[in-house]
């Protein structure tokens, strides 16, 4: 994510008349120890008539002494460099164990040396009192060193204000804390003078101070310059054992990174003026000029695309959507991003777990926030997620629920109990609720039944303790049993835990009654009170429901029908707010509706027959001080809002809060549902599906947005650096508004299309891919699951073309779903661990599994809106191709190819461009370069050498991972990935046929031609790190890698570079990298631009290995 600017600083002074001008002196050119590095540089003098000589003064610097032989009337120096902003970790260093603790002494030699730099002058009262003060706040005991240098640097930069001041000169240490403000030189020889009091060595520095405008606008502190600015700049360095001189910045309170580009560093401002020299006397106008621009820019996630290029992808989405709509192909989208906590990454609960203590937190706070934006009148649902072995509970699901047509679902937020707020209610509310409610549904007054612990269970559980435990003193660290045995007993075991309410909405004509009529009945307890199952669960999963009579599924009464079928009609929703019948005896009530009310407010029967007895239930409990109501199963979207309206009427006459937990809405398109849940080491949203792309924009966007604002990003980072999506996946789904409107099941030709078209364009499974890929991830290809599923898939497609023709409509779907099933999965069979998952296209399992979805599993998530935004429009724009063309290809049988070549970079960036200029072809103008992030992020580049004109670059590459066998853990059997065998591209260009050859570690490297005169690529495989548990155990570590460019014509090597794995410092990050900038430092840091083998040197020609002819495998041994 390299930034190349251009610096221009020009200084003038122009005279009244032509004056004489002494040899002057100018120190404008980059010091020799400039971390920042220059590309190129030039000063321009006039008078051009002038003599110079450029020289190094004792501390090293440049000094440019220029003679001006004849009078003249103006005097300029115009300085232009370009620098590469590569990013610098200002903390990357090693100090001498000697001089980890401050205070510490310098060695006599070292002493010596640093003799000018440590040079104090007798302080004043003012400049004593700060460092005593000092002294006494920061090392009172001893502390680290480069904590030390961080606090000391931030504290000045705390107490002096920074003024632009324009007098000559730099004020004395007294002055500037007298006035308690100072320019940035001031500042600067006030550390000086603060460090050397401290007996540390420092110096002087005059330098340029480069800042760009950052990408995003920073959560927490300044975000920085809100332009590209440059000036020139002071500053210190100190110098400490081992790390050198390390810059501190007092203006800014940081230390010095790669915007700070020194060009004098001295032991006194005055040895360190950018010019000096002197003039005959004349009146002389000062003129001074600096400007920064930027002249290249790589491709990065926090800016991939310029205004330009997201102006044309934005025209390109609008005219997708017009082809989209004038085909009739009617494509909705939907996906499921996931997010992390970027204060935390690495965390369990951001890593492996599903659970974890500050999930839930941040899950709520994003989901409050996208409702607020995505459906102000809609529901917010507290509902159980799915549950999968070895976790002990099931999975919370957040869910937001909002009409299609507009209308609210629920009118008043404020009944919605908030987050973390104890509404200090209990069960008197409780029951004064479910009394209420029943009033309002005209049910018998005596229908909600209080429900209890089971107290023989519980009291069998406390008698079985331990004499010496205290099950109400049960601390968070406790297992599970004991913290739930705690609150019941610390609630009373007698206490009512809530009510019940058997309901069931019972069928009718809603031509003849508007609205939902609802049943409810006595439940035949063999015991005399309602005694719940055992758990922590909401009180509506814990009820006995096995104890009721049981009865024959076609004997039940009415109600308890068929789920509605997905493809079933559907009228429009009623208006808001109508939650039941009207009321007995109010004016205007039909006849018909009169006869159904007849008997509401009588006791019901006590004892109903088996058939009568409602099985699911309205449930209300108070847990923590808030009130909760459990929702039961119902089969009618319209059934569940009225029961909503009802809810929230009770809650709005007994004015009290609450929060709607239990069974979700039926699915229906004439809502909207949006769901927050966790996932192992991730926060997956399901986002609700977009029918065009200004839609798909929007919700983008905002969703990336809130999250950011919730503290919540897309991105993750590795301990060396390396730069990932989530983990967590942003899979793609494709369908349609309705099940009978996806395009997948009107058009089935489509999803063969697409997964033909992903079959021979590999790129489009590895490039928007996660970092685990291969036959056992999450996403396998069609042809990664076994090697004869691909001709399967070829008899497969066969069988579509030649039946699908002769079929009804009605039929078509059946027919794709059981000839794509068992070819869409991975090693076991999983259809959902698949590349194209479609478990809810038409599965016969029940209607869940008949949405008319396809949903695209190997999208790793992007971390900027407008690359995933990007991915949704090679989708659409691949929908509305093969509608109006299907995509007809044999399929290709890549073989071992597909983990050796489409492994490298170079070959995925290439496939990319062939999509590309295919779509071109097709009408659609995606342009090469707008798929440059996807490379950039998914292929960083570590680094590139040029020796004799040949260049090596070097970058990451795919490595597939492999699982391993079972072994016994601590829950039962686990298997492991052995992610310990990494993969590198290396491309040359330049070479020379017949005389250059690249050696790794001694071996051959096989290069191939890509078809560019003089370019070459290749890969090397091998084994990074040896973790215990691994493929091949015995085979050592590999690294680092040596990389040298041979020339076989003298027999030696001519330039080289070296990969390290780790930091070559042997320095042991602590943690991951906290943002973009300082994953790249790492990833730099690990790379050097030199380090061949010296001597003679002769490299033995290898055999290509005939399954991976395009890799080096360092861990193979050649015959």
């Amino acid at each position: 994510m390299a930034i190349r600017i251009a610096l221009h600083h020009k200084t003038s002074y122009r005279y009244d008349r032509p004056v004489d001008l002494s040899p002057h002196e100018v120190r404008l050119r980059p010091a020799p120890h400039a971390r920042t590095p220059i590309l190129s540089y030039s000063l321009t003098v006039r008078p051009e008539n002038h003599f110079i000589n450029w020289q190094q003064d004792p501390y090293g610097n440049y000094i440019g002494r220029f003679v001006f032989p004849q009078k003249t009337d103006v005097l300029e120096f115009t300085v232009d460099l370009v620098a590469d902003m590569t990013v610098i970790n200002p903390f990357d260093f090693f100090i001498e164990q000697y001089a980890e603790q401050c205070p510490f002494a310098y060695p006599a030699q070292l002493a010596t040396e640093l003799g000018p730099y440590l040079n104090v002058e007798p302080p004043g009262p003012l400049l004593a009192a700060w460092v005593a003060s000092t002294r006494q706040a920061l090392l009172a005991e001893p502390a680290s060193t480069i904590g030390f240098l961080v606090a000391i640097n931030r504290r000045l930069q705390q107490d002096i204000a920074y003024l632009l001041r324009m007098e000559p000169g730099v004020q004395t240490p007294e002055d500037t804390l007298a006035k308690r403000s100072g320019s940035c030189r001031d500042s600067s020889w006030l550390l000086v003078h603060i460090l050397r009091g401290f007996g540390l060595a420092a110096r002087f520095v005059s330098g340029y101070l480069i800042q760009l405008r950052a990408d995003q606008q920073a959560l927490d502190g300044p975000s920085g310059a809100a332009e590209d600015f440059t000036d020139l700049h002071a500053w210190t360095e100190v110098f400490i054992p081992g790390a050198g001189w390390i810059g501190l910045d007092p203006t800014s309170g940081m230390l010095a990174g790669e915007g700070h580009i020194p060009l004098a560093c001295t032991a006194t401002p005055s040895s360190a003026a950018p010019v000096s020299g002197y003039a005959d006397q004349a009146e002389v106008t000062f003129f001074h000029e600096m400007t920064v621009t930027r002249i290249h820019e790589d491709p990065r996630v926090t800016k991939p695309y310029s205004e330009a290029d997201w102006c044309k992808i934005d025209r390109l989405g609008q005219q997708v959507d017009a082809d989209l709509a004038q085909q009739d192909v009617r494509l909705t989208q939907g996906g499921e991003p996931t997010f992390v906590s970027i204060d935390d990454m690495d965390g369990a609960e951001w890593n492996t777990l599903a659970h974890g203590e500050h999930k839930r937190e941040l899950a709520g706070k994003l989901a409050h926030r996208l409702k607020n934006h995505f459906a102000p009148g809609g529901l917010l649902h507290y509902g159980q997620g799915k549950w999968y072995p070895g976790e002990p509970l099931p999975r919370w699901a957040l869910n937001i629920v909002w009409r299609v047509d507009g209308q609210p679902i629920w009118q008043d937020p404020s009944l919605f109990s908030q987050e973390h707020v104890d509404d200090g209610y209990g069960s008197a509310q409780a029951a004064s609720f479910a009394a209420e409610l029943t009033k309002v549904l005209q049910l018998p007054p005596d229908s909600a039944i209080p429900a209890y612990e089971d107290v023989l269970l519980q009291a069998q559980r406390e008698q079985a303790l331990p004499r010496n435990l205290d099950p109400l003193q049960a601390d968070l660290a406790a297992p599970a049993e004991r913290r739930r045995l705690a609150r019941l007993l610390e609630r009373g075991l007698g206490q009512v835990a809530g009510y019940v309410l058997p309901l069931q909405a019972a069928d009718h004509d809603p031509a003849l009654v508007p609205g939902s009529r609802w049943r409810t009945s006595a439940w035949p307890l063999r015991r005399e009170h309602l005694y719940l199952l055992d758990g922590d669960s909401p009180l509506g999963l814990r009820l006995p429901l096995a104890t009721l009579p049981w009865v024959q599924p076609g004997e039940r009464a009415t109600g308890d029908g068929f789920d509605v079928d997905p493809f079933a009609p559907r009228g429009p929703l009623p208006p808001a707010g109508m939650a039941q019948r009207t009321a007995p005896g109010h004016a205007g009530q039909p006849a018909q509706q009169a006869a159904i009310n007849a008997g509401a407010g009588h006791a019901i029967t006590a004892d109903p027959a088996p058939p009568d007895v409602i099985q699911t239930a309205l449930c209300v409990e108070v847990r923590a001080g808030r009130l909760y109501i459990f929702m039961p199963p119902l089969k009618r979207l319209e059934d569940y809002l009225a029961l909503v309206t009802a809810v929230e009427t009770t809650a709005s006459r007994l004015g009290l809060k609450l929060w709607i937990e239990g069974y979700a809405p039926p699915r229906d398109p004439r809502i909207k549902l949006l769901s927050v849940t966790p996932d192992p080491g991730v926060i997956e949203v399901n986002v609700h599906p977009a029918a065009s792309w200004n839609e798909l924009v929007h919700n983008t966007t905002t969703l990336y947005q809130q999250a950011r604002l919730t503290r919540l990003g897309a991105e993750k980072f590795m301990l060396d650096g390396r730069h990932t999506g989530t983990g967590g996946g942003n899979h793609a789904t494709l369908g349609g508004a309705t099940a009978a409107d996806s395009p997948m099941l009107r058009r089935p030709d489509l999803l063969k299309s697409l997964i033909t078209y992903w079959q021979v364009h590999p790129a489009l499974s590895y490039l928007f891919s996660g970092t685990f890929i291969g036959p056992t991830s999450q996403a396998p290809r069609v042809d990664e699951a076994r090697d004869d599923n691909l001709y399967e898939l070829a008899i497969a497609f066969q069988q579509m073309d030649q039946v699908l023709p002769t079929l009804g409509d009605g039929d078509k779907p059946w027919i794709v779903d059981r000839l794509l099933r068992n070819m869409l999965v991975d090693l076991t069979g999983n259809t959902h661990r698949a590349e194209f998952s479609i478990d809810k296209l038409y599965s016969p399992d029940g209607p869940t599994g008949r949405l008319g979805l396809v949903e695209l599993r190997a999208f790793e998530m992007p971390p900027h809106e407008r690359m995933s935004l990007l991915q949704m429009l090679l989708l659409r724009a691949l929908v509305a191709r093969f509608w109006r063309q299907p995509f007809e290809a044999r399929l290709v049988h890549w073989g071992t190819a597909l983990h050796d070549r489409w492994m490298l970079p170079h070959f995925v960036a290439q496939d990319m461009r062939d999509v590309a200029r295919d779509l071109r072809a097709a009408g659609y103008a995606f342009e090469d370069h707008w798929f440059e992030p996807f490379v950039e992020f998914r292929f960083p580049r570590f680094g590139t050498v040029a020796y004799e004109g040949v260049e090596m670059e070097l970058r990451q590459a795919i490595e597939p991972w492999h699982v391993l066998g079972e072994q016994v853990g601590a829950g039962g059997t686990a298997r492991y990935v052995d992610s310990s065998v990494e993969r590198l591209q290396l491309l040359v260009r330049g070479l020379t046929d017949g005389r250059h050859v690249v050696a790794c570690n001694g071996r051959m490297v096989p290069l191939h031609p890509t078809g560019v005169p003089g370019e070459y690529v290749a890969g090397v495989r091998f084994r990074a790190w040896r973790p215990w548990s691994a493929l091949h155990p015995t085979i050592p570590v590999q690294a680092p890698l040596r990389f040298d460019l041979v020339d076989t014509w003298s027999g030696r090597a001519i330039g080289g570079c070296t990969y390290h794995v780790a930091h070559p410092g042997g320095r042991n990050e602590v943690g991951a990298p906290v943002n973009a900038n300082a994953a790249e430092a790492r990833r730099f840091a690990r790379f050097w631009p030199h380090g061949h083998t010296p001597g003679p040197m002769t490299v033995r020609k290898e055999a290509h290995n005939p399954r991976f002819p395009m890799t080096l495998d360092l861990r193979w041994q050649p015959d």
